[in-house]
């Protein structure tokens, strides 16, 4: 009897779309990563060995331990992005070609710090990097994603998650169900955002408007309609 619940109807389905898309899946059962940022030193050094050829082991360590000491910034993460787009030098990320680098997503992987977590439903990895994470949620729970917003709110701003607010480069909330455009408020549909330590703002996606089309439509209805008028 098959069950459905939030894993079933949203999470292992987004989790097999970023597979098809080109993400490994790794279990955490056997993983190792650093509590403190939440990077995975073995994906790590073997994804910037293949991008810095010329770079030893000793040397990307040091260049994690360099990525710990920017994300304690109170600065939104803005060293560590600068950091992250350095085109020269050792990279964090092959800009020139992409395919270079490893891409890996994870389930449940825990932001702690001592005595406070909180665990997001999907997690994206760079090159053993934390850099984006998906919550989701069932279809027809209406208050689903603005309660994950709400509490995303509140765990940004407390200061033992800084590290994790910094690395994070995009965050992502879908109830896999289609935009309610009549609703003042992110209830369905996918919405994604940039950290914020205050209050994160979710944007959407939306096809370009063809106004040249509509333009000409609604002209031509004026047309008709004013045509029936004489």
């Amino acid at each position: 009897m098959t069950t459905f619940n939030e894993d079933s109807r949203v999470k292992i389905p987004a989790i097999l779309h970023l597979i098809r898309l080109g993400y490994s899946y790794l279990s955490l059962k056997d993983a190792r990563w650093d509590a403190d940022t939440n990077i995975f030193p073995e994906v790590f050094v073997s994804a910037l060995k293949r991008i810095n050829p010329f770079a030893d082991e000793a040397e990307l360590l040091r260049l994690k331990d360099e990525v710990s000491l920017l994300l304690e910034n109170e600065d939104l993460g803005k060293a560590f992005y600068e950091r992250l787009t350095e085109r020269s030098g050792l990279r964090l990320i092959d800009f020139e070609n992409f395919a270079r680098n490893t891409f890996n997503v994870v389930t449940e992987l825990p932001c702690q710090n001592k005595d406070e977590e909180f665990r997001p439903d999907i997690t994206i990895l760079i090159n053993g990097m934390p850099l984006a994470f998906i919550e989701v949620k069932k279809p027809n729970n209406k208050e689903g994603v603005l309660a994950e917003r709400n509490r995303i709110r509140t765990r940004f701003q407390n200061s033992k998650f800084r590290k994790f607010v910094n690395i994070t480069q995009l965050m992502i909330f879908s109830n896999n169900m289609e935009y309610d455009d009549g609703s003042p408020e992110p209830i369905e549909g996918a919405f994604y955002a940039t950290p914020s330590y205050t209050d994160p703002v979710f944007n959407y996606f939306r096809d370009e408007e063809d106004l040249g089309r509509t333009v000409t439509l609604l002209a031509s209805r004026l047309n008709g309609g004013l045509g029936g008028m004489e």
